[in-house]
């Protein structure tokens, strides 16, 4: 009997080895396919009394990545439409269907014969959830190896059985801490907390496997055993009660109960454990229909998994130009910026060139990216002869004779329109006729940029966010005259240096800087209201955002926030307009010199001996203090959300976005924005135009005309469009404005 995307094989002792391997796939994922081959090898397991036990394995690096989210994304479309023909009857057909891959490892665990998981590479999420339903666990011993269940990051949680064994595997306290946070754990941990058994050389991986079977071989779980008692005690036992108070305060702490998943997990770990575990299985399903139904989930699946991996793929290239390797990168500046560049770039296999004004400042450059290098290995995220390869093929230089044979160089100095014309002339003088002059700016417009450069049809913004080696998304900023192949030349680098790219049209602050600025300017119009600081700050973080928006511009830098204002009230003359945000730049950066975290002061004060916390002077700057009890939190969280969907629909409507994609990826993975709405385009779809339309014509009557509605969203709502109806994404082609 053959199967699509597992082959079967018996020894002599009528042990089958199962050894998942789909076809055409660089990994094994749970899709409709390979759940139909799998039931139909357990149900001949089960059946065939020749058969004494089976090992489960993976034929390829990893074990398994989990499910096939684009299978999901089907449900919950499939779900849709049957609700247009009655919802009682649409979700009773849902609960069976999510219930499918849970029945079938419960079969799998009550077959009645002895299952081992030879675990060989990674396993995530439903294949973990596979491993977890076999009766015995060895994991290769290789550090690299990580099991987990991570779904929660994408909207959802472990729905095949995963928050019912888990908990009885190794308590209730260690499993929602790994599934609440999706976090991931190598072998030696794994076996440490008791979700695996042993942990074997990879060349003994099956052998050791098939030795559990023939000598010890059980086919019972230990939850379906008399008198399991589970680990950490029941919820009502002290240590039960403990784990509970600390859990739900953690989970307020950390989630502000925006994330339907993972309320659900606490909810189905917590009544799951009072019942038998079948009983549990349906909690779990019953949980997992709500959830999969929800707009968070939709919209994070969407954003998160389905628009990023597209994007990651390249998605927005030009098909015409062949593909482009950069072999030796050039970076003009050395500092934070630079060295993070010359980080992710030599890891890439890239002979990187960090150019800065003396030999000094390059060689620390050198020394700076090294020791990032070095940490990173120390933390087990590369190995040290990695980070040593990568150091040695970084070479600190002053001038630019050695850029000669680049085929690419990055600008990354001040942002300062002199300086980085003159930087580009110099660079480019030394440069072949091919090679491509990025500049890292996060405001300049690439147009005018690109008239330093002799040849501005290479020429293309390449903006990375700090740290660079965290941060997972590059702005790619088309000038004017910026060819299609200098565009698919740096999409093929940012792939190279497996960052996710997004492509945006040229103006001022292009769309993440200029977006991401509205969050702080609001935060600065609220301390002028006479809102409190630590309201405001509370708020940003209540609704979504990873900080205050006063927290996050002593991150950016007040005096580059002021600076930032300056060039562009000199750009726009008259038709600047000062408000709140600039009175109190000023007032901070001018008069009092609190430039932020860089030299310790702010919006806050930055102890050496204990964590930041708010300057008390702030008070100073209110001509009005505003009672709190008399302020809605609800509103002032919308205010913050608001005003950069309101932005990024604006950017939209002037062409700088052109894919719904990447407005949606980039504002959550540029800025932060709050991640379980999809992004501010999915924001907007979600509430509807027309209710987000009525959003900001009550807060532009409230608080200004900034608040104003654009035209596109003023149409949109009248015709009942949202943007993802309107704007399907657009393949592989470069996007019109």
């Amino acid at each position: 009997m053959s199967y699509e995307n597992f082959a079967v094989e018996f020894d002599a002792d009528g042990i089958a080895l199962v050894t998942w391997d789909m076809p055409g796939r660089s990994m094994n994922v749970l899709t409709e396919g390979s759940i139909a081959d799998l039931e139909a090898i357990i149900e001949r397991i089960a059946g065939e009394d020749s058969i004494q036990g089976a090992v489960i394995t993976s034929g390829k690096p990893a074990f398994c990545a989990g499910a096939d989210l684009s299978m999901m994304d089907r449900y919950t479309r499939d779900y849709a439409e049957a609700a247009q023909q009655g919802e009682k009857a649409a979700v009773a057909a849902l609960f069976e269907r999510v219930q499918t891959v849970g029945r079938l490892y419960r079969r799998l665990e009550t077959c009645g014969k002895p299952v081992a998981a030879a675990i060989n590479g990674t396993a995530l999420g439903g294949g973990l959830e596979l491993t977890l339903a076999c009766h015995h666990r060895v994991v290769a011993n290789d550090p690299k190896l990580k099991l987990g269940l991570p779904e929660s990051k994408v909207g959802l949680f472990p729905g095949a059985g995963g928050t019912q064994r888990l908990p009885r595997l190794i308590g209730a306290s260690e499993a929602l801490q790994l599934m609440l946070l999706g976090r991931n754990v190598d072998p030696q941990r794994a076996v440490a907390l008791g979700m695996v058994h042993a942990v074997a050389e990879p060349s003994e991986l099956v052998a050791t496997a098939k030795r559990w079977i023939a000598e010890h071989g059980s086919s019972v779980q230990p939850w379906d055993a008399e008198r399991f008692r589970v680990p950490g005690g029941a919820n009502y036992s002290p240590g039960g009660m403990m784990t509970w108070a600390a859990a739900n305060a953690i989970y307020r702490r950390e989630t502000y109960d925006n994330y339907p998943a993972q309320r659900a997990i606490m909810s189905c770990v917590y009544e799951g454990l009072m019942v038998p575990i079948d009983v549990g299985l349906r909690i779990e399903a019953r949980y997992f229909t709500s959830v999969v139904r929800s707009p968070e989930a939709g919209n994070m699946i969407r954003s998160l998994f389905l628009s990023k991996q597209e994007l990651d793929k390249l998605a927005r290239r030009p098909v015409e130009p062949e593909p482009f390797k950069v072999s030796k990168l050039g970076i003009l500046g050395a500092g934070l910026m630079g060295c993070g560049v010359a980080y992710v770039s030599a890891l890439a296999g890239m002979e990187v060139i960090l150019v800065d004004t003396d030999q000094a400042a390059a060689d620390a450059g050198r020394d700076r990216t090294a020791a990032l290098l070095e940490g990173a290995a120390k933390k087990g995220r590369l190995s040290p002869r990695a980070a040593e390869t990568a150091v040695a093929r970084i070479t600190p230089a002053v001038g630019y004779a050695l850029l000669k044979d680049c085929d690419l160089v990055i600008e990354a100095v001040f942002e300062n329109r002199e300086i980085k014309a003159k930087v580009t002339a110099e660079a480019e003088a030394q440069l072949g006729e091919a090679a491509v002059f990025g500049s890292n700016t996060s405001t300049l417009p690439i147009t005018g940029l690109a008239e330093a450069s002799s040849r501005p049809e290479n020429f293309i913004g390449v903006h990375f966010f700090s740290p660079v080696e965290k941060m997972q998304l590059v702005e790619i900023i088309t000038g004017e005259k910026t060819s299609d192949q200098t565009l698919a030349r740096a999409l093929d680098y940012v792939k190279a240096i497996r960052k996710t790219p997004i492509v945006v049209n040229d103006s001022r602050g292009f769309f993440t800087s200029r977006v991401v600025s509205t969050y702080l300017a609001e935060g600065h119009h609220m301390l002028g209201e006479g809102v409190p600081a630590a309201m405001i700050e509370n708020a940003g973080r209540m609704a979504g955002m990873p900080v205050g928006p006063l927290a996050l511009n002593d991150e950016v830098a007040l005096d580059l926030s002021w600076k930032i204002r300056q060039a562009t009230k000199a750009d726009l003359g008259d038709a600047y307009v000062e408000d709140r945000m600039d009175m109190i730049l000023d007032e901070l950066v001018v008069k009092r010199e609190r430039f932020g975290r860089k030299n310790a002061k702010g919006f806050y004060d930055y102890p050496k001996d204990g964590p930041k916390r708010l300057w008390p002077g702030l008070s100073e700057l209110q001509p009005d203090r505003l009672d709190p009890d008399t302020l809605d939190i609800d509103e002032i969280m919308q205010r913050l959300l608001t005003i950069q969907a309101l932005e990024t629909a604006r950017c939209f409507e002037e062409g700088v976005l052109t894919d719904v994609r990447e407005a949606d990826v980039g504002a959550i993975f540029g800025f932060g924005y709050a991640p379980y709405t999809g992004g501010p385009l999915s924001y907007i779809d979600t509430l509807g135009a027309a209710a987000f339309v009525e959003h900001c014509e009550r807060f532009a009557e409230r608080y200004g005309a900034r608040f104003a509605p654009c035209e596109l969203l003023r149409d949109m709502a009248t015709k009942g469009d949202g943007f993802y109806t309107r704007y399907q994404p657009q393949g592989s082609q470069r996007s019109a404005a």
